[in-house]
């Protein structure tokens, strides 16, 4: 191994420490903050759930003019699809969403569930 490869090796090393250091200070000043799962569908929020508040799993059943449904899991910090009768069920393989920013979507039945934080300011704008 060549001077050169250590250098480069430790500066890696020193990237992936800091990196990692950045990501759990985030989450350890973001802990506690509310945490909100809007669902909606055909562009109207059915409801909305304060996930830190949640004290016991809960799930229900949301149907489309159709016939079809979608159902929804919600526990303390996360909240799912868990069935659904639509032909490929992305919905469900997305799996448990529990971040600021997470979204699963049923195109479907037109039924999603966004995770928002606590704070309503912009954090990017695009033109």
């Amino acid at each position: 191994m060549k001077k050169g490869d250590k250098i480069v090796g430790l500066g890696i090393l020193a990237l992936m420490i800091i990196s990692s250091l950045t990501v759990a200070i985030y989450k350890y000043f973001n802990q506690g903050k509310p945490l909100n799962a809007k669902i909606v569908q055909d562009q109207k929020v059915i409801e909305v759930i304060n996930l830190n508040s949640v004290e016991e799993p809960r799930e229900w059943t949301v149907e489309d003019d159709n016939g079809g449904f979608n159902t929804i899991r919600v526990e303390k910090g996360r909240i799912s699809f868990i069935d659904a009768d639509c032909p490929d069920l992305v919905c469900v393989h997305s799996g448990w969403l529990s971040e600021p920013g997470d979204i699963a979507v049923c195109l479907p039945h037109k039924v999603s569930i966004h995770i928002e934080g606590a704070s309503d300011k912009i954090d990017q704008v695009v033109y």
